[in-house]
């Protein structure tokens, strides 16, 4: 944990933020007041959110593509059991 004084801390705020990514930061007021800098964690995403699959798609084809595949998978399941 690093305690910096609040006239250090408004001198050097960018480099104290990245600090308090890896550790604990806090600043301290002339009057005696502690306050910690943490980094807020980012914003949950969706398990569906995938990098790369930024295709232009509708849900409309997304939904036919799921179907076609679907069907494709029951038909070879199908002939497999004859």
């Amino acid at each position: 944990m690093k305690i910096y004084t609040y006239s250090k801390a408004r001198e050097k705020l960018a480099a104290i933020l990245e600090e308090s990514k890896s550790e604990e930061v806090v600043i301290r007021r002339r009057k005696g007041d502690l306050y910690s800098i943490v980094p807020k964690s980012p914003p949950r995403r969706s398990p569906f959110d995938v990098a790369g699959l930024q295709k232009g798609l509708s849900r409309k084809e997304i939904l036919e593509a799921i179907r076609e595949s679907r069907e494709r998978s029951n038909k070879s399941s199908l002939q497999r059991t004859r």
